[in-house]
């Protein structure tokens, strides 16, 4: 999925790329490489914060501050490449399934997905980049192919471009923040028994305002929502119990400056309220489809970076629990530290996912 800025990269000879995720708090970048075997290479990643409000809800609220940034990031990343895959987040794209006969192709096929797309994007098609991928053949119809619409507005991707441009990169793949969770599950699956086939697992990508919740039943998306809870909940008690600025309560955070009681009076609290969360988000789940249980939970996003939140999230919700590291199973670059890698990794779980979209064929 490309929404129209794919400059045939995916032939064999694909040029190197670069993972780019532009989150509400920070931009963050991965490099990967293929040793030969079949088997992935971290390279190099960076994390670089954003400032304050650069970004906001998703939207890229000042260009020039994220463009700046993302110029840091690349510097402070020491590579040669200028080619980024980037995504949207799921909630500025339209996507829908839609049947369409097997016997199209070329431009009767891009006609009739046109034609198809006009009825379920409340837009003028003028006013969007539009985008499709063949799914394969329909289990229902067997005249049919399944087919997979992508819709955004025009401007969401020419600020996300135009940001590449201006730190002088080039954006060679958008993406959708839930295809690309998905592509980095892909080197989690072998840590799940049967390596995920048939249950029921929950990816929970814990950002700073919101949990994107995307489920997959046999490896397969079956549920994606957003759920209004974030790791900026932490700052904002960590502000009101100690009489912090925001902004002072993420320094102290991050740097571990926080009075003996924080850990009993505001971080175990918060941990019980994120772990009650994502109990109701699964609940949720639940309660609105055919599927009774979710079988195991995978932890994603900066909020989950959080000493022992899996097992708070584990006994609240008696579903096994783990924190989603998609380097798990890859070769690392001798000049990471692979503790800092280990710590990084659930932050990195988008950016991971867009960097492998260089291997797919």
């Amino acid at each position: 999925m490309h929404l129209n800025i794919n400059l045939d990269w995916l032939s064999p000879k694909s040029p190197p790329l670069l993972g780019l995720d532009i989150s509400s708090t920070s931009v963050k970048l991965v490099e990967l490489s293929d040793t030969g075997k079949g088997k992935l290479r971290v390279e190099r990643y960076v994390i670089e914060p954003l400032p304050k409000d650069a970004v906001t809800d998703g939207n890229i609220a000042n260009l020039d501050q994220v463009a700046e940034t993302l110029g840091i990031a690349w510097k402070n990343l020491g590579t040669r490449i200028k080619n980024v895959a980037l995504a949207l987040p799921s909630s500025a794209v339209i996507t829908k399934k839609i049947l369409v006969s097997a016997s199209l192709t070329g431009a009767d096929l891009e006609n009739q997905v046109e034609t198809e797309a006009n009825q379920v994007i409340p837009f003028s098609l003028d006013e969007v980049n539009l985008d499709f991928q063949v799914l394969g053949p329909s289990p229902a119809s067997p005249d049919d192919v399944q087919v997979l619409l992508a819709a955004a507005r025009k401007e969401k991707v020419e600020d996300r471009v135009a940001a590449c441009e201006a730190a002088g990169l080039k954006a060679m793949v958008l993406d959708v923040e839930s295809f690309a969770t998905q592509t980095a599950y892909e080197q989690v699956a072998h840590l799940l028994p049967d390596e995920g086939a048939g249950l029921v697992v929950a990816m929970i990508d814990v950002g700073a305002h919101n949990m994107h919740i995307n489920i997959l039943n046999d490896n397969e998306s079956v549920y994606l929502r957003e759920h209004a809870f974030g790791g900026n909940q932490l700052s904002v008690e960590i502000s009101r119990r100690y009489g912090m600025s925001i902004e002072e309560a993420e320094t102290a955070k991050c740097k571990g400056a926080l009075p003996d009681s924080y850990q009993e009076e505001v971080l175990q609290p918060y941990r019980e309220t994120l772990a009650m969360e994502i109990g109701r988000a699964i609940q949720l789940f639940t309660t609105s489809t055919q599927f009774l249980h979710v079988d195991q939970i995978l932890l994603a996003g900066g909020g989950a970076m959080i000493a022992g939140i899996d097992d708070v999230v584990a006994q609240r919700t008696s579903t096994p629990t783990m924190l989603a590291n998609p380097f798990a199973n890859m070769a690392v670059n001798s000049k990471i530290r692979p503790q800092a890698l280990a710590a990084d990794a659930p932050s990195l779980f988008v950016a991971c996912g867009l960097a492998m979209r260089r291997f797919e064929s």
